[in-house]
């Protein structure tokens, strides 16, 4: 498979059936502030060139407005131009009539390059010179992949760049394989890109999505590790491995799991029932406010735990009164 086809295969993947995923995107490039549930359509997305070849693109309509996205697995010199012969057709697809005179308006666009180098520019620009000489520069914003660390995809929302992130890995596969420290290194970023992709989709209330983007993120993976088995089949178990048990269970497993130590212990049952209850729903109501306050706390700290990958802490926090006080100091609980 080449290149171009599973990387357009994911691209468009995520235009088409997690349409809602590009909203951060548009509104980080073109500086609006679209709601995550604003409408878009999605319009025709093939036409053919002059020279008869059939180009696809990715093309969206929000309110009144066309948006353009465009995916490079490279970086491409001719995509200037391409990227204006693209966007004249739709203006020529979507003119409008006024009298004998017609309005053209180009879409908004962008390309996202998901390698890049040194040359890449932030915009792709061409001077478009009219009959009567005026020049008008038409100008296309880049995203480059690269230019983006994880924690920024997640302050920004930009859930659709996730697949391609490992792409900055992928000269430094074997180096990985054959180093046990670099090897642990990225699979310990993938184990908090995991558990913060949860989080985030179950957040926004689209929890049923987790495991179709983690299988787009195994699949850019396993098809830049394909010739490093072990890199390949690590990114593979912390990511596919983990979609059996999402974080939202394995909380309520490790809640289940301190209501019993709480009983063995001999707390009141009531007590035990309210922590689980909890953890489990966001705190009982019918607890009392005091012990609803206190367990709270608890919760609170238990899911700070699990985020920062600690818990096999959990169970000791539960029985020991003193390290359970000395974590809420560490947590500023």
């Amino acid at each position: 498979m080449s290149d171009n086809t599973i990387f357009d295969d994911v691209f468009r993947t995520m235009m088409e059936k997690m349409t809602f995923l590009v909203v951060p995107l548009i509104n980080d490039v073109f500086h609006t502030s679209y709601p995550a549930d604003v409408e878009i359509v999605q319009l025709r997305n093939e036409y053919q060139r002059v020279d008869g070849e059939i180009i696809t693109d990715s093309r969206l309509l929000i309110g009144n407005r066309i948006y353009h996205i465009e995916c490079q697995s490279t970086d491409d010199t001719t995509m200037a131009v391409r990227m204006i012969e693209y966007d004249f057709a739709t203006a020529v697809e979507f003119a409008r009539k006024q009298g004998r005179r017609y309005r053209m308006e180009f879409p908004r666009s962008c390309v996202l390059y998901l390698r890049s180098g040194r040359n890449t520019p932030d915009f792709l620009e061409v001077d478009v010179v009219f009959p009567d000489g005026e020049c008008h520069l038409y100008r296309v914003p880049t995203i480059k992949v690269d230019n983006y660390t994880k924690d920024k995809i997640f302050e920004k929302s930009l859930l659709m760049l996730l697949p391609f992130y490992i792409m900055r890995y992928e000269k430094r596969g074997h180096e990985m394989s054959e180093d046990p420290q670099l090897f642990q290194e990225l699979l310990n970023e993938y184990e908090v890109i995991r558990s913060k992709l949860e989080v985030e989709i179950t957040e926004a209330g689209r929890s049923e999505l987790f495991s179709d983007l983690i299988g787009l993120i195994t699949r850019i993976s396993d098809y830049i590790f394909r010739n490093e088995e072990k890199v390949r089949k690590g990114i593979g178990e912390v990511m596919g491995g983990h979609v059996l048990e999402l974080e939202s269970e394995k909380r309520a497993r490790l809640l289940a799991e301190a209501k019993e130590q709480a009983e063995a212990l001999g707390l009141e049952r009531g007590m035990a029932q309210g922590m689980a209850q909890g953890m489990a729903q966001g705190m009982a109501q019918g607890m009392t406010q005091g012990m609803a306050q206190g367990e709270e706390r608890l919760s609170v700290l238990i899911n700070r735990l699990i985020l920062d990958n600690r818990g096999n802490e959990i169970q000791k926090v539960v029985t020991d009164k003193e390290m359970r006080e000395a974590m809420y100091r560490e947590y500023q609980l």
